[in-house]
């Protein structure tokens, strides 16, 4: 009977007590401010581990969020971030989502782990534990809030816990494999870009959208042969990191793109940028100031990415910016009075400046100094007159790989025929292979043949067309042949 007093003693003492706490708990909530209460948290959690720390043999390294004075995210957090929600993460319960992009899209969404959440990994048969937390940042370290004295934003951290006697391992090899790991896999996340540059910026700035062109090898109408060198040629560049640090040379390749208009060059560029996954920037070389704003622009520029300058010819005089600005100061000489005339209405009618980048800046830009300030980064130019540019400017070593898109072949119709009639074979094929031997037909021409012009096209009609085309098109060049061969008589004659 004693003993049973007793027992119920002591289970009153116990409700007694868990009633106490759930009380103090609900006060504690609800009275005490939200940054008090992780303050109250962090400080017994911290002087608790310190004790726990004192007599245990494992190794603590903290990696915070946020670094220096502003809002600044450590690049490291974010890769062990992406690391643990790909590695990890399905070992936790509680699990919180961010994105590793700073647009918001599902491609980007990663879930890494909650607050307070601890979970194990392992490498090369050691055990590691990483746990996440929150703290405070104290009023003399960052601000989250630049130009306010606001410093209550919560901070995250990730602490890596191991044995000391694995400090070795984990500090030179793990560490590694974490942080190349989370980068790999932010890049394979991310959305790929198309930037451009804007003109009179002064900080030589880049705008950009999403880059959604859905150009590849398997679909660009090219001459197998040399398709299948471009691919090979692109992918032992992506792999050269080791190569070219043992050759001493910057991380970079030049490719030269030239043909008639319509024959592929840009979709090969968006190809090129497809295979390999890079971003792409289209710069804009009338819209660049000088030298100095270039060479801006490739610091700003990202690894991972293809560097275009269409047409290059087109766009910069380069090799003759200087023989004309003087011949045009000698004329103004020259016809005196009228000459100042002059100068003061371009003056007054408020003519545009025109660009002051040379082709030794030019040059720099591609396999000079500056070229070396990044790595993993491919310099596309493309011109429809390659016999227009200066031999220094495509010369190998700068321009590493001369690419002609050439006219319209039948292996690249066969090509086409695939992409856009889903055929492999037909009774026109071999008509319309005497045909292209016989004419200079751009793949742009054909395709747009190819495409069916109603919703009752079927692909014999879609084919006559292309056969009728390609007729009309071998006429005309008879016919423009005779012409030439006459009036070459002509001249002759007389």
């Amino acid at each position: 009977m004693m003993m049973m007093h007793h027992t119920n003693d002591m289970f009153m003492r116990f409700w007694s007590v868990i009633t106490t706490i759930m009380f103090m708990k609900a006060i504690y909530e609800q009275y005490i401010p939200f940054h008090w209460q992780y303050a109250i948290q962090s400080f017994f959690l911290t002087h608790f581990e310190k004790v726990v720390r004192f007599f245990s043999p494992n190794t603590h390294i903290t990696f915070d969020e946020y670094t220096g004075e502003w809002l600044d995210r450590s690049k490291v957090y974010t890769r062990i971030q992406t690391y643990l929600s790909e590695t990890v993460s399905c070992k936790a319960r509680e699990l919180k989502a961010s994105s590793v992009d700073e647009d918001e899209d599902e491609k980007a969404l990663v879930f890494g782990l909650d607050d307070y959440e601890r979970v194990t990994d392992e490498f090369k048969g050691v055990r590691v534990w990483w746990k996440s937390g929150v703290y405070f940042p104290k009023a003399q370290s960052i601000n989250l809030y630049p130009g306010t004295d606001d410093r209550r934003h919560v901070c995250m951290y990730y602490r890596l816990t191991f044995h000391r006697c694995h400090k070795k391992l984990i500090t030179e090899s793990y560490l590694k494999h974490v942080l190349d790991t989370g980068k790999a896999i932010a890049i394979k996340k991310r959305k790929r870009k198309l930037f451009t540059n804007l003109k009179g910026s002064k900080g030589a700035s880049w705008i950009h959208v999403e880059f959604k062109h859905p150009a590849s090898f398997d679909t660009l109408a090219m001459e197998p042969t040399k398709k299948k060198a471009i691919v090979t040629d692109l992918l032992h560049f992506s792999k050269g990191k080791d190569y070219y640090a043992k050759i001493g040379k910057a991380w970079k390749r030049g490719y030269l793109l030239f043909g008639r208009p319509g024959t592929g060059k840009s979709t090969m560029i968006a190809a090129m940028a497809n295979l390999l996954e890079y971003d792409v920037y289209d710069l804009e070389l009338t819209a660049v100031e000088d030298n100095t704003q270039l060479r801006r622009l490739l610091i700003n520029t990202s690894g991972k990415s293809i560097i275009v300058i269409e047409d290059i010819d087109c766009s910069l005089d380069l090799t003759g910016q200087r023989s004309k600005k003087k011949e045009e100061d000698d004329e103004d000489q020259g016809e005196g009075e009228k000459g100042q005339v002059k100068k003061m209405l371009k003056e007054l009618e408020g003519e545009k400046k025109k660009s002051e980048v040379t082709l030794s800046g030019l040059l720099n830009f591609i396999d000079g100094i500056w070229s070396s300030c990044g790595e993993e980064r491919i310099i596309v130019f493309t011109t429809n007159h390659v016999e227009k540019l200066d031999p220094a400017l495509i010369r190998r070593g700068r321009m590493d790989m001369h690419i002609e898109l050439s006219y319209c072949c039948y292996e690249a119709f066969k090509i086409l025929a695939r992409n856009y009639l889903n055929l492999e074979s037909h009774r026109l094929f071999e008509t319309i292979k005497g045909l292209l031997k016989e004419t200079n037909v751009t793949p742009a021409d054909v395709a747009e043949n190819l495409i069916p012009k109603s919703v009752e096209s079927d692909v014999d009609v879609c084919l006559e067309n292309l056969v009728s085309a390609l007729e009309k098109l071998k006429e005309k060049s008879r016919l423009k042949i005779e012409e030439e061969e006459r009036e070459g008589e002509h001249n002759k004659g007389s």
